[in-house]
């Protein structure tokens, strides 16, 4: 990863939170931020480890960092999880992602969500989410299913099966309800005409 991509992601995340892009703010929110902090010190982490000169200076800081907000946030997120830009965690507390899982751009991930592998099975393996997915406080999605772009999915769902794009998914085992999708839920996503990647 080059240092304008990590810059991008970053900034990208901020933006899905502040819907500005200045510096200040950004400083501001690494010091004062809730779950922000966690964002960059993850992304951090994924910047430095792989390049030498920073995995041997910066890396054990910000790793240490991102345990510290681990623990202090109640998420684990490693840092090596494919997660694209404009990242938000609404709320700290109870959020467990597997690191084989894919996130795509613009998820809004709530707390007590789970995104969480399965061992055997149809669906061994690990979610891969596509763009713009709201999930809902509690939702856990399980195994390697395949989540489209624009989806909804609401508090408490289990999902454990394919969701096709513009869903609205509720229940346990989630159904599908309306073809609504997250519009609505999913704000601050211009920021590709502010950023250069």
């Amino acid at each position: 990863m080059k240092f304008r991509e990590y810059k991008y992601l970053v900034y990208s995340d901020l933006y899905r939170i502040t819907g500005v892009i200045r510096f200040p703010t950004l400083l501001w929110y690494i010091l004062r931020g809730g779950t922000f902090k966690y964002n960059f010190w993850m992304r951090t982490c994924f910047y430095t480890k792989n390049i030498v000169w920073l995995k041997y200076s910066i890396y054990p800081i910000a790793f240490f960092l991102l345990n510290h907000f681990k623990y202090k946030f109640g998420i684990s997120i490693p840092p090596e999880t494919k997660i694209d830009s404009g990242f938000y965690i609404g709320h700290f507390s109870g959020i467990i992602v597997n690191r084989h899982s894919v996130i795509g751009k613009n998820c809004n991930i709530s707390h007590g969500v789970t995104i969480g592998q399965v061992n055997r099975g149809k669906y061994k393996g690990s979610p891969i989410l596509g763009d713009n997915i709201y999930i809902g406080a509690g939702a856990k999605i399980i195994g390697s299913v395949t989540i489209g772009n624009f989806v909804a999915i609401g508090a408490n769902c289990v999902v454990t099966k394919n969701i096709p794009d513009r869903s609205v998914v509720v229940g346990i085992p989630g159904r599908i309800i309306s073809q609504e999708g997250s519009t609505g839920y999913i704000n601050n996503i211009d920021y590709d005409k502010k950023l250069i990647k």
